[in-house]
């Protein structure tokens, strides 16, 4: 029988194109800065570091954004 409480996390494949995909729908709305308070072209300075480092954490499943600000 499967205990109701336990969860097993299963592998999402995130890509680098989706990652990519994601920053040009953002930057095509004029995005602006996140919880982290980084706007565009503070993290357009370092873009393929930062693409990198979003894709590296999301895809090793060590990603979890902050929460919002109200």
């Amino acid at each position: 029988m499967t205990d109701l409480f336990e969860t097993r996390s299963k592998p999402i494949p995130i890509t680098k194109d989706m990652v990519r995909s994601a920053y040009r729908k953002v930057r095509s709305n004029n995005g602006s800065a996140g919880v982290d308070e980084q706007d565009l072209k503070k993290f357009e300075e370092n873009l393929s570091k930062n693409l990198y480092k979003i894709w590296n954490r999301m895809s090793s499943g060590s990603y979890f954004p902050s929460q919002s600000k109200k």
